[in-house]
C-alpha cells in the first residue's frame, strides 16, 4: 500500500510539473506575441491569455519574471507595447496583481525619467505612459476598496470618501491628479496623430492608438467620481473655497470632451469600443438639483467574434486546393449560356487561356507555399526570441539567487562565531564552577578535620565544645545575611521606585546585624582568650586552638571584607536612588509645563471652536433665507400666472391636479420634520433646505396646475378652485415669512398651507370623470377572465386540429394525406408553443403584480396601470382569435375549400398577436426576472412554429400543384418574341394588381390604428418601422417588394427560361 501511494504521488507530481511547464511556455509565447518592437497594436487574444494566466496563479509573478528580460531602455516601441500590456493587466487581471506591480514601481518609474530625456515620439508618450502607470498604481494601493478596472458602485465611493470633509477634498484633488494624467497622454497621442482614415487604418497609428480604449474606460469612471465628489464638497463648503475646483474641473471636462468627439470620429475605435457622449456644458455645482440630471456615461465593448485569427499559432495555406474551384472552373457555367445564346467564339476554347489559367493557379499555390514558409520562419525567430529572454531572464535569476546565497551564508557565518563566543564563555563559567565546587570541597575537608580535632577535645573540654557550637552557628547566621544581601540587592535592581525607602530599612538593619555581629566576635575573642588560658596546660591542645584561632580570624577578616563591600554597594544604591528622585522631580516640573500650555492650546482651540460654531449657525441661517427668499420668488411666479391674459388658453386634468397636490401635502409633511431638525440642531439645516426647495417648485406646480384645471371646469368650482390657489400662494408666503426671521421661526407651522392643499385636492376629486373608478375595478377581473378565455380558446383549437387529423387520414390517402398531416402537426406544434407561451406570460403577469402592488390589492395594482392593462387584454384577445382562424383556415385547407395563403396570413398573425402579448408583459417586467427569460424563450419558439406552419404549407402546396413543363423547343424566334412580350404584358398587370391590394393594405391599417386610438401622425412611423412587435413576430409577412425591369431593355441571361441553342443560320 505504500509503495503504491508513494508511486501515485510521484504520477501526481510529474503532472503538475508537465502542467505547469505547459503554462510557462504558453505565457512565455503570448507574452513575446504581445510585446515586441514591431510597430503593430497589440493583439487582443494575446492580451487576454496574460490576463487569464494572472487570474490562475493568482498573481503577475510569471508575467513579471519573463518582463524583466525585455530591454525596455533601448526601444520605444517595445516599451510602448509592454506599458499597453501592463495597463490591461492591471484593468483586467487578478486583484493580487496591483501588489505584484507595486514591488517594481521603482524600475517602472527609472524607465520613464530615461525616455522623457530622449528626443524621441515614442519615447516621450512612453514617459507619460509611465507616469500615468504608477499614478494608477499609487492611486489604488491607497484607496484598496477601489480596484484598478474603476467599476463601483457610488456606496464604495462613499464609503471611501468617508465623512471627514478633509478625506473627501484630498480625495478630490487625487482623483484631477488620475484625470490630469490621462488625459495628458491621450493629448500627446492625437497631436502626433492627425483623424484621418489613412493615418488611423495603419499599423503605426494604430499601435499608438490602441492603448486609448484603456484610457476611455478609466476617464468615464474617473469623470464620474470628479461629479460626485464635487457635488458632495458643495454640499458641506462654501462656494468659493471650491472656486479651485470648478475651473480645474472645468479645463478636464473640455479637455475630455474634445478627446471624446476626436476618438468617435476616427474610424480605427467604431468598430471597438462605443464611446458616450458627455454634456454640451458641465454640471452646476451650486444647484444641489443639478445632480439628478447627471447621468453616467457608460463605455460598451462590443464582443468580435469575428477576430479569431490563429495566423501567428498555426500558418494556413491562403488557397485550398481541394476545396476552392479554379477560375476557370467557377466561369464555366457563365461560357455555357453564353455560348449557348450566341454560339462559341470561333468555334471552341483557345488552349492558351487554359494554359493561363492552369499557370495562374500554380502561382497562386506557390504563393500560398511562400507564405506558409516566410510564416514558418516568423514563427521560428519568434520562438528563438522567446527562448533568448527566457535564459536571460533565468541568468538573471540565477544571479538574485547567487546574491542570496551569499547573504544567507554571511548570516550563518556570523551566527557560527556568536555561537563560538556562547560556547567559550559557557567553558569558562563550567571551569569557574568546577574551581569554586573544588574550593568548596576542600572547605569542607578542612572541616571535617576541625570537626574530628574538635571531637577529641569533647571528652575533656564540654564548656570548649558548646563554645565551639556557638560560634559555627554565628557564622552560619553570617552566611544566611550575607546570602539575604544578595537577595535584597537583586531586588532593588527591579524595584527603582521603592528603593529609597528600602534600601534605608535594609541600611539600618545591616548596621544592627553588624554591630550585633561586632558584640558577637568581640564575646568569641574574649572566649577564645579563655580558652587559650585553659588550653596552655596542655601543648598539643594549644597548637591545635592556635590553628583554629588562625582560621577564625581568617574567616573573621573575610566577613568584615564582605561587609565593608556590602557598604560600599548600600552608598552606591543611595546615590543611585537620589539621582532618580531628581530626575523624576525633573521629569514631573517638565510634565507640569507642557500640562499648562496644552491647557492653554487647548482653551484657544474651545474659543475657536465657538467662534466657528457661530459662524456655522450664521452661515446656515443665511442659506436658509436664500432658500426662503428664492421659493417666494417660484410662488409669487406662479401667482402671477394667475392673472396672466396668455395662460388662459393653458388646460389640466383633474388627476395630474390630484397628483401634483398629494405630492405638495407628502413635501409638507417633509418640510414639518426638516423643521422640526433644524430647530433641533441648528447646524445642520440641510434637510430643511432640501424640503423647502421641493415644497416651493411643488406648491406652485399645483397652483399653476389648479388655475389651468380651473379653465375647463364648471364656473363655481372654477371659482372656488381659483381662490383656493390664490390661498394656497398666500399661505406659503405667510409661512415662509415666518421662517426667514428668527423670532418667528419657533412657533412657525405650515397647517394652514396643508388646509389649503387638501381643499384643492378635494376638488379636484369632484371635478375627476365619475364611473372611471367602477370601470377600473373591472380590468383586473377582465386580464383573467382574457387570460382564461385564450387559454380555453387554444385548448379548443388544439382539439379541433386532432379532430381533423383523424378525419383526413379517413379521407385522404397518398400525396394529400402526407401534405394534410405535415401542415395539421405544424399547426398542432404551434397550438402548444401559443400555450406554453400564454402560460410563460400568466406567471410573469403575476411576478409584475406581486413585486408591484406592494400594500394595495390586485385590483388596484390593475386600476393604477390601466394603460398597460388594457394592452394586455387586447394583446390576449388578439391571440385567442388567431388561434380561431388558423384552426378555421386548417380545416378549409384540408377540405379543399380554401386558400393556403390563408393559413400563412393566419400564422403570421398569430405571430403578430403572440409577440404584442409578450411586449406588452415586458413593459413592467424586472431584465433580470428568470420568468421573463422563459417568456422570450417561449416567443422564439411560437416564431419558430409559424414559420415551421408557413414553411410546411408552401411545401405542401408545391407537391399538389400541378406544373407543366416549359418546352419551347417547336417555336420559332418571332413566335418566341411574341411569346415574351405577352408574358412581360402579365407580368406588368400583375404588378400593378399587387401595388393596388398594397395601397388597400396601408389603407385598412391605417383604419385599423384609427379604431384602436393610435394618432395618425404615429402611424406613418410604425408603418416606417415595421411596429418592433410586429416586426419581431412576423419577419416574413413584410416581404420587399421586387424590383421589376425596365420596360424597354430584355432580361437578364439568368431571367430567361433554359432553351437549347438553335443551330446558326447559314
Amino acid at each position: 500500500m505504500n509503495i503504491h501511494t508513494r508511486v501515485k504521488s510521484r504520477r501526481t507530481e510529474h503532472h503538475l510539473g508537465a502542467e505547469r511547464d505547459h503554462f510557462d511556455k504558453q505565457q512565455l509565447s503570448s507574452i513575446s506575441k504581445a510585446i515586441n518592437s514591431t510597430e503593430t497594436p497589440v493583439k487582443e487574444k494575446h492580451a487576454r491569455r496574460i490576463i487569464l494566466g494572472t487570474h490562475r496563479e493568482k498573481g503577475a509573478y510569471t508575467f513579471w519574471s519573463y518582463a524583466q528580460g525585455f530591454p525596455l531602455g533601448t526601444s520605444s516601441i517595445l516599451c510602448w507595447k509592454f506599458c499597453h500590456v501592463l495597463h490591461k493587466v492591471l484593468r483586467d487581471g487578478h486583484h493580487n496583481v496591483l501588489q505584484d506591480c507595486m514591488r517594481h514601481h521603482g524600475s517602472l518609474a527609472e524607465v520613464g525619467k530615461l525616455w522623457s530625456h530622449l528626443h524621441d515620439k515614442y519615447g516621450q508618450l512612453v514617459a507619460l505612459y509611465t507616469k500615468l502607470l504608477c499614478t494608477k498604481m499609487e492611486f489604488h494601493m491607497k484607496h484598496t476598496e477601489i480596484p484598478p478596472n474603476l467599476e463601483v458602485k457610488d456606496e464604495v465611493l462613499e464609503r471611501t470618501a468617508g465623512t471627514d470633509i478633509n478625506n473627501v477634498f484630498q480625495l478630490t484633488v487625487e482623483v484631477f491628479d488620475y484625470m490630469d494624467a490621462e488625459l495628458k497622454l491621450a493629448e500627446t497621442v492625437l497631436r502626433q496623430l492627425n483623424s484621418s482614415i489613412a493615418v488611423t487604418s495603419l499599423t503605426s497609428g494604430q499601435c499608438r492608438l490602441a492603448p486609448l480604449i484603456q484610457v476611455v474606460q478609466d476617464c468615464s469612471q474617473l469623470y464620474h467620481f470628479n461629479v460626485k465628489l464635487l457635488f458632495k464638497l458643495h454640499a458641506c463648503l462654501p462656494a468659493d473655497t471650491l472656486q479651485g475646483h470648478r475651473d480645474r474641473f472645468r479645463e478636464q471636462f473640455n479637455s475630455l470632451k474634445n478627446f471624446f468627439n476626436r476618438a468617435r470620429e476616427m474610424v480605427y475605435f467604431k468598430r471597438l469600443i462605443q464611446i458616450p457622449r458627455l454634456p454640451d456644458s458641465p454640471p452646476n455645482f451650486l444647484h444641489a438639483a443639478a445632480l439628478a440630471k447627471h447621468v453616467k456615461p457608460v463605455v460598451v465593448i462590443p464582443d468580435d467574434d469575428d477576430q479569431q485569427d490563429d495566423d501567428d499559432d498555426e500558418p494556413e495555406p491562403l488557397i485550398e486546393v481541394s476545396d476552392t474551384p479554379t477560375p476557370s472552373l467557377q466561369s464555366q457555367p457563365q461560357v455555357d449560356i453564353f455560348d449557348q445564346a450566341f454560339g462559341p467564339p470561333n468555334g471552341g476554347f483557345d488552349e492558351r487561356d487554359l494554359q493561363i489559367e492552369s499557370l495562374k493557379s500554380e502561382l497562386e499555390l506557390l504563393r500560398a507555399e511562400l507564405e506558409k514558409v516566410k510564416a514558418e520562419a516568423q514563427r521560428y525567430v519568434t520562438q528563438l526570441k522567446s527562448q533568448i529572454n527566457s535564459l536571460e531572464a533565468e541568468l538573471e535569476e540565477q544571479r538574485v539567487h547567487k546574491q542570496r546565497v551569499m547573504v544567507e551564508n554571511e548570516q550563518l557565518r556570523m551566527e557560527l562565531e556568536a555561537t563560538r563566543r556562547r560556547n567559550a564563555e559557557h567553558e569558562s563559567l563550567q571551569g569557574t564552577f568546577l574551581e569554586a565546587e573544588r574550593r568548596a570541597q576542600a572547605t569542607e575537608q578542612r572541616y571535617n578535620k576541625l570537626k574530628e580535632k574538635h571531637t577529641e577535645l569533647v571528652a575533656s573540654h564540654a564548656e570548649l565544645l558548646r563554645k565551639s557550637a556557638d560560634t559555627v552557628k554565628m557564622l552560619s547566621a553570617t552566611q544566611q545575611t550575607q546570602e539575604e544581601v544578595e537577595r535584597t540587592k537583586q531586588q532593588l535592581s527591579f524595584e527603582v521606585e521603592r528603593v529609597k525607602q528600602e534600601a534605608e530599612m535594609k541600611m539600618e538593619e545591616q548596621k544592627f546585624e553588624l554591630e550585633r555581629m561586632k558584640r558577637e566576635l568581640e564575646e568569641k575573642m574574649a572566649e577564645v582568650t579563655r580558652v587559650k588560658a585553659t588550653l596552655q596546660s596542655s601543648e598539643m591542645t594549644s597548637l591545635e586552638m592556635n590553628s583554629n584561632m588562625t582560621a577564625l580570624q581568617a574567616e573573621k577578616d573575610r566577613l568584615m571584607r564582605s561587609v565593608r563591600e556590602k557598604e560600599a554597594e548600600l552608598s552606591s544604591l543611595r546615590q543611585e536612588a537620589q539621582l532618580q528622585q531628581s530626575s523624576l522631580q525633573q521629569e514631573r516640573e517638565r510634565s507640569s509645563r507642557e500640562l499648562g500650555e496644552l491647557q492653554g492650546k487647548l482653551r484657544e482651540k474651545t474659543s475657536m471652536e465657538e467662534q466657528m460654531k457661530k459662524k456655522l449657525l450664521e452661515e446656515q441661517f443665511s442659506l436658509l433665507q436664500g432658500t426662503i427668499a428664492e421659493a417666494e420668488n417660484i410662488i409669487q411666479d406662479a401667482v402671477a400666472k394667475l392673472d396672466d391674459p396668455l395662460h388662459i388658453r393653458c388646460t389640466s386634468s383633474p388627476d395630474y391636479l390630484i397628483n401634483r397636490a398629494e405630492a405638495t401635502l407628502s413635501s409638507i409633511d417633509k418640510m414639518k420634520k426638516g423643521h422640526a431638525d433644524y430647530l433641533r440642531n441648528m447646524e445642520d439645516a440641510g434637510g430643511l433646505l432640501r424640503s423647502l426647495t421641493q415644497f416651493s417648485h411643488l406648491a406652485a406646480d399645483t397652483i399653476v396646475n389648479g388655475s389651468a384645471t380651473a379653465h375647463m371646469a364648471p364656473t363655481d368650482q372654477a371659482d372656488r378652485l381659483t381662490e383656493n390657489c390664490r390661498g394656497c400662494a398666500t399661505q406659503s408666503l405667510q409661512y415662509l415669512k415666518e421662517l426667514k426671521s428668527k423670532n418667528t421661526l419657533q412657533r412657525a407651522d405650515p397647517a394652514s398651507v396643508r388646509v389649503i392643499v387638501q381643499k384643492i385636492l378635494h376638488l379636484g376629486q369632484e371635478l375627476q370623470p365619475k364611473g372611471m373608478d367602477i370601470r377600473q375595478e373591472e380590468l383586473g377581473d377582465l386580464v383573467d377572465k382574457e387570460m382564461a378565455a385564450t387559454s380555453a380558446a387554444i385548448e379548443e383549437a388544439v382539439r379541433r386540429i386532432d379532430q381533423m387529423m383523424n378525419q383526413a387520414r379517413k379521407d385522404t390517402s397518398g400525396v394529400k394525406l402526407e401534405v394534410n398531416e405535415r401542415i395539421l402537426n405544424s399547426c398542432t406544434d404551434l397550438m402548444k408553443a401559443i400555450r406554453m407561451l400564454v402560460i410563460a406570460s400568466t406567471d410573469l403577469q403575476k411576478e409584475i403584480v406581486e413585486s408591484g402592488r406592494g400594500g394595495a390589492s390586485i385590483r388596484e395594482f390593475y386600476a393604477r396601470n390601466s394603460r398597460w392593462t388594457e394592452g394586455l387584454i387586447s394583446a390576449a384577445k388578439a391571440v385567442g382569435w388567431g388561434a380561431t382562424e388558423l384552426v378555421d383556415s386548417a380545416d378549409k385547407v384540408v377540405l379543399h375549400t380554401g386558400k393556403y395563403e390563408e393559413l400563412i396570413v393566419c400564422s403570421h398573425e398569430i405571430a403578430a398577436s403572440t409577440a404584442q402579448l409578450v411586449a406588452a408583459s415586458k413593459v413592467k417586467a424586472d431584465r433580470s426576472s428568470k420568468r421573463l427569460g422563459v417568456l422570450q424563450q417561449a416567443s422564439r419558439h411560437v416564431n419558430e412554429m409559424a414559420a415551421k406552419v408557413v414553411a410546411s404549407t408552401k411545401t405542401g402546396q408545391g407537391d399538389l400543384e400541378d406544373k407543366d413543363p416549359m418546352d419551347f423547343s417547336g417555336m420559332s424566334l418571332i413566335k418566341l418574341k411574341k411569346e415574351e412580350m405577352e408574358s412581360q404584358v402579365k407580368v406588368l398587370e400583375l404588378e400593378t394588381q399587387l401595388e393596388n391590394e398594397r395601397l388597400r393594405l396601408g389603407e385598412l391599417r391605417k383604419k385599423h390604428y384609427n379604431l384602436a386610438g393610435v394618432p395618425l401622425e404615429q402611424v406613418s412611423e410604425r408603418n416606417g418601422d415595421a411596429s418592433s412587435s410586429v416586426q419581431l413576430a412576423r419577419p416574413l409577412s413584410m416581404s420587399p417588394k421586387p424590383s421589376k425591369p425596365p420596360l424597354g431593355r430584355k432580361p437578364t441571361l439568368s431571367q430567361k427560361p433554359n432553351i437549347p441553342s438553335k443551330p446558326g443560320f447559314k
